[in-house]
């Protein structure tokens, strides 16, 4: 049996700003998350920080609801500062028997990036101009437009990943051969 050696580069840690966490829920009740950062001289470097606590990914860990969601978290959602992060660690909890494997799946994670170079655009976009309407309706008649923007940017993003993601098989989580197993359906 002979060897091959394999190339690698070895790097130090790099501490990220992370601004967004998203992921493919897989049957997991609850997530907690806990960070790791970079240490200032006052504090030790290797204390462990619970940033989310407990969130809720399955409103009832007995159903089937909320077992396959996309699921994106934000900066603002922690509890803690998501700056300098050096390591993360994501604890997930299913108390239910009904489910025996459990996980996240599609994990990405989204640091602040550069400005865009079209900004200019999409700021002309995001903010009509007030002398096209009055004042008064746009105010009233209109929701925030950066918050608009946002959500259109995040329902983009959803979509690409299902597009990526897409397989022609048939879904059938619960039928084989046409029948369903009765243990497996969910009871209202």
């Amino acid at each position: 049996m002979s060897r091959v050696q394999v190339p690698c580069h070895i790097k130090g840690a790099v501490a990220l700003q992370l601004q967004e966490i998203t992921f493919k829920n897989y049957y997991t009740a609850f997530l907690s998350i806990r960070v790791r950062q970079v240490g200032s001289p006052n504090q030790s470097s290797n204390k462990w920080i619970t940033c989310l606590r407990d969130y809720c990914l399955m409103p009832n860990p007995h159903n089937e609801e909320g077992a396959q969601d996309y699921v994106s978290l934000y900066k603002h959602q922690m509890l803690c500062d998501m700056d300098k992060v050096l390591e993360l660690r994501l604890i997930l909890r299913q108390p239910s028997p009904l489910w025996l494997n459990f996980t996240l799946e599609e994990l990405q994670f989204f640091q602040h990036g550069p400005q865009s170079p079209s900004s200019a655009f999409t700021k002309w976009l995001s903010h009509p101009a007030p002398y096209e309407q009055p004042a008064l309706l746009l105010q009233q008649a209109l929701p925030d437009p950066d918050k608009v923007s946002s959500e259109v940017q995040q329902m983009w993003m959803l979509t690409e990943m299902i597009r990526a993601n897409r397989t022609t098989a048939r879904i059938g989580r619960f039928d084989v051969d046409g029948c369903y197993d009765l243990n497996l359906l969910s009871y209202t």
